[in-house]
């Protein structure tokens, strides 16, 4: 005869826990990977990846870029923004004239 379990081992089943922590892959800074020295601001085209949809500088939790590149990276984005090379916001908040309906209540 099987052993009776108990409520708690029956619970943790239901649950999902008890199976093992989800530890998820380690992202690889890809400046560090391709060994290079110095992000050029001029290079948009590459640039345009650290950039989210809305025109904000992507986290580093997000790209895996590394705290010493991302510091750079971010210098290179502001510089690239600033002659014209990356837009400062999307193309959809221009058109649609940019504000949020938080900035019209008073």
């Amino acid at each position: 005869m099987p052993k009776p379990r108990s409520p708690v081992t029956k619970d943790r089943e239901r649950s999902g826990r008890g199976k093992g922590r989800y530890i998820p892959k380690r992202k690889v800074c890809p400046f560090c990977a391709g060994r290079v020295e110095t992000i050029n601001y001029k290079d948009a085209p590459s640039l345009r990846r650290y950039i989210s949809d809305r025109g904000r500088i992507e986290p580093r939790r997000r790209t895996g870029v590394c705290a010493k590149h991302q510091r750079t990276l971010s210098v290179a984005l502001k510089r690239a923004r600033h002659i014209a090379l990356l837009p400062y916001t999307s193309e959809h908040i221009r058109q649609s004239g940019g504000a949020s309906p938080r900035e019209h209540s008073n």
